[in-house]
This record gives C-alpha cells, structure tokens and sequence, in this order.
C-alpha cells in the first residue's frame, strides 16, 4: 500500500492531481492510512469532460459487436483479477475478504451482461404501417455519461454503471467514494489494459463540489447515482434542473416476514447473515424483522444466534464482518442504539462496547437486536447503516403488510413461509420494488433489473439490466416512404398517413 496521493484517469493517463486538498483513506480497522484522496480542481474536471465528449463522438460509431468484444476481454481480466481486486476492496473497506470477493463478482456479472449489448440494443420494426409506409426503431447512445458511486461497494456499483454506459456507445466519467477509492482506480486500470479506447472511462475524485460539477455541465447527458437521501435528493434535483437523466438509487429500511410456518433454522441463519453481514453496511440489508404471530417465540433463538457472530480483520477467516467504513459512521451508530434504549425499546443484544483483540482502533460496533420496538421509534424510521436488527410482532400478515407498506422506503423485502399461498398475498400486495420469498436479500441479477421504490429510488429507469439499457440511450424511430412514379395522390391535408 501506499500513502501517496492516488492519481485520476483524465484523457487516457494516470495523473496526480494539482490540488492542494486530499483526504486520507484509511483501513477502518487499523486506522491506517492508505493513501490519499485528491479533489479534482476545475481545470481537471474540466479536461476530464472535455476528453470524454472527444471520445464519445469516436466510440458511437464503433458497432456493437466490436465493443461487446472489448468488453469480453474486460470481464475477464475482471475475473482473472478477481482476488486481487478483493483484497485492495477489503483494505479499504473493512470488509472480510469473502464478503468483498462477493462484491466484486456481483459487479463481474453485470460486465459479463454487458457482452450481450448487439441483442439489447436491438430496435422495432414494423411493415405497412400504413400504405407502402414502414416504421422502425433505433436505440442510439447519449452521449457524455457520469457515475457517483458510495463507499459501501466500490466494485460493485461501478461495475453496475459504467460497462452498460459504455457498451451502449457512451463515455463514461466516474466519481467514486472519497472513502475508498483504491478500488475503482484498479478497476480502471484494467479497463485500459483491456484495450478500450482513449478518453472514454474518466476517473476523477472528490466530494461535493466535483459532483455538483457533473451534475451542472451540459455536456453531461446521464447521471447514475447510488448514495444517501439526501444527496440523492440533490442529485435527482440538480441533475433534472439542468436537464439530465438522473437515476438516483438512496435510502433503505427493509422488512424481513417472517410466518409461524416457515422453517425456523432457515430462517434465523438467513436473517443473521441478511441482517449483520458486512457490518449491516448495504442498502438491501434487513433491519426489520417482523416476526408474525406464534413465530415470535423464535426470538430468543435468534438472539444467541447473532451472539456468536464476531467482527474481525479483513484476513481473519473466523470474523463474521468487519469494522464500519468510519469512526463518524461508529459514533452515528452508537448514537441511534442508546436513543433506541431511551426511547423504550429493549437492547437484546447490545454491540456498543465492542472490541476486536488486537485492533483497538477500529471502528467496531457489535450485533446489536432490539425487540419491542414500534413505529415511532428513531432506530425504526432511521437508517442505521449498521450491524443493528429491529424485531416486532404483528398478529398477523396483514398487519406485517400494512407496516410495510407505510415505510417512505421501498428498496426491498421478503418473506420466509412454505405456503405458496400466503406468498403470493404478500408479493402481490406489498408496495416494495424488490421482493424475496424464502430469500433474504433480494438483489437480482443482472438480466433483470434493480428495481426499488417510493423513497430508495429517484428516476425512470432503473440500474441495470433493460431498463439500464434503456437509460442509457435514445430511441430514434423512422417511418419511411419510397414512391414510384404512379403513387402520387395530391396533397394530403390532413395528419393521418396514407
């Protein structure tokens, strides 16, 4: 490791930045420091878009079948990468070294996903729409596009956002997390060894002023952005006043059901895992279990389960999760849990006090389970964003439904029974983007869409998969006409073809 300052990648080279403002990136266990981060001066983001549009124009005209070959060729240098790539990510993280090998493959699929980019961009076609009159479709890219990626998986949603924009003939300017940056900047590096043209992934670093530079230039067409909600507020604001595509993908707080008739050992694995796994840090985490019924009696059961589970080092194989991304993320945390005890909620399980032996600097927070918690409370409205279960006992379904459904939230959710029937009741009615039946966590792959609702998502076209494809570029539709010398009819005064 390093504890330079990391460089940008603005027309095709690695630079070092001429600013005078960085920020450190440190291991969230050892507060060691990395390296540092630059914040791009606007002369630097400026070349960056300015290279990006040059690029563009080049590799709109490139078919898709030559690009989805370079992509080909991403995606196995990706894999080939694959643990490398793992271990700088759960430096930088905290993340155990198998959960951050997760990360990184869930971001492989979506390049691998990308190599089908000639069939997804294939258009419509219609014959003698009206006389002698054809209308077909054709699926062009827009343009300049930007990414602003969180800390909590900088292989993943880089990986989500910048090989579709690029497949559909775009350029491409990232702007990753400050918090860890490392990451992207190899994923970057093999994009170049990959054989990509010049100038069409930009990396540049930064805080608010680099994004509100994005977010404001013309010459930036699409905004994908994966964050807090109240940035993704602003970003959706901003980037729609100044007349962008924006997909802002923000806040969580999801339901797990659970039903007397589901399988009890299944269900208190999947929760443990789905709840505290990478420290509680993902914005499809469960942070509300709402055990219905007879099946709140599993609650104890699920209280010694969390208890076992450990947080480590990245490299300790029997650490369950790692240390949160910041000691501001740690006191936040701590802060919600002793509001959760103050305001009548009862601390199971507290992880307020914990310590890993032999990393006394790091941001520790152990599993933490409240039950008896109502609506009303902070660590029920808030997202915690951190190893923290809430449990509540509706008596029935439909009260589980109803408390869903009146979350501002609506990124994900599941339930855990072995009827089909009362699955169906949930899936159909609940008012959730993304829905799991006997399965925690309920990301889809990358062929679908990640679809989340109400206040987790801002925009029209969802990340990935079609919807991604549609985001990523324009629909021109042509409705064409050859005569003969004997078709002539007058003028048509009317709008109607003939």
């Amino acid at each position: 490791m390093t504890t330079t300052t990391i460089p940008q990648l603005i027309d095709g080279e690695w630079q070092v930045s001429r600013s005078e403002q960085t920020l450190p990136v440190t291991n969230p266990a050892t507060q060691e420091i990395l390296c540092y981060a630059p914040y791009a001066t606007p002369d630097e983001m400026e070349a960056a878009i300015s290279s990006a549009k040059a690029a563009f124009e080049e590799w709109r005209e490139v078919p898709p079948s030559e690009r989805a070959r370079f992509m080909m060729l991403y995606q196995a240098l990706l894999k080939e990468h694959h643990d490398e790539l793992a271990e700088i990510l759960a430096r930088e993280t905290g993340k155990t070294f198998a959960d951050a090998k997760g990360d990184v493959w869930r971001g492989i699929e979506v390049a691998e996903q990308a190599c089908n980019i000639p069939s997804m961009l294939m258009g419509e076609t219609a014959e003698n729409v009206a006389r002698a009159i054809d209308t077909y479709s054709y699926m062009q890219p827009l343009g300049v596009c930007a990414g602003i990626t969180p800390f909590n998986f900088p292989a993943m949603i880089p990986l989500w956002m910048f090989p579709l924009a690029i497949a559909c003939g775009n350029s491409f300017i990232l702007k990753p997390s400050e918090q860890d940056p490392m990451t992207p900047n190899r994923l970057a590096e093999l994009f170049l060894e990959a054989g990509f043209p010049k100038g069409l992934l930009q990396v540049v670093h930064g805080g608010k002023e680099q994004v509100d530079t994005l977010l404001t230039h013309p010459q930036i067409k699409a905004i994908s952005f994966v964050g807090s909600v109240n940035v993704g507020q602003h970003v959706y604001r901003t980037g729609n006043q100044h007349l962008k595509r924006v997909q802002a993908m923000t806040g969580a707080k999801n339901h797990m059901v659970i039903m007397p008739d589901a399988d009890k050992n299944q269900v208190i694995n999947n929760l443990v895992g789905a709840s505290i796994g990478a420290a509680g840090q993902r914005c499809m985490a469960i942070s509300v279990a709402l055990f219905v019924g007879e099946a709140a009696e599993w609650i104890p059961e699920l209280q010694v389960a969390m208890a076992k589970v450990k947080p480590g080092a990245w490299d300790d194989a029997e650490a369950g999760y790692g240390p949160v991304i910041s000691a501001q993320a740690r006191e936040r945390i701590l802060g919600l849990i002793a509001q959760g005890k103050d305001e009548g909620a009862t601390c199971l399980l507290d992880g307020s006090d914990c310590v890993v032996e032999g990393y006394p600097d790091g941001n520790w927070v152990g599993p933490t389970l409240f039950a008896n918690v109502t609506p009303e409370m902070s660590v029920y409205k808030e997202e915690i964003f951190g190893p923290v279960l809430c449990t509540m006992s509706p008596e029935t379904l439909d009260d589980a439904i109803n408390l869903i459904n009146q979350s501002p939230f609506g990124n994900g959710t599941s339930i855990f029974t072995s009827s089909g029937l009362v699955a169906r009741h949930f899936q159909h009615h609940i008012e959730v983007g993304q829905v799991g039946i006997n399965v925690p966590i309920p990301v889809p792959l990358p062929f679908f869409s990640f679809t989340g609702w109400k206040n987790s998502f801002y925009g029209d076209q969802h990340a990935y998969g079609k919807q991604a494809v549609r985001f990523y570029t324009e629909t021109k539709t042509i409705t064409a006409r050859w005569f003969d010398a004997g078709m002539s009819s007058g003028p048509n005064m009317t709008i109607n073809l003939r």
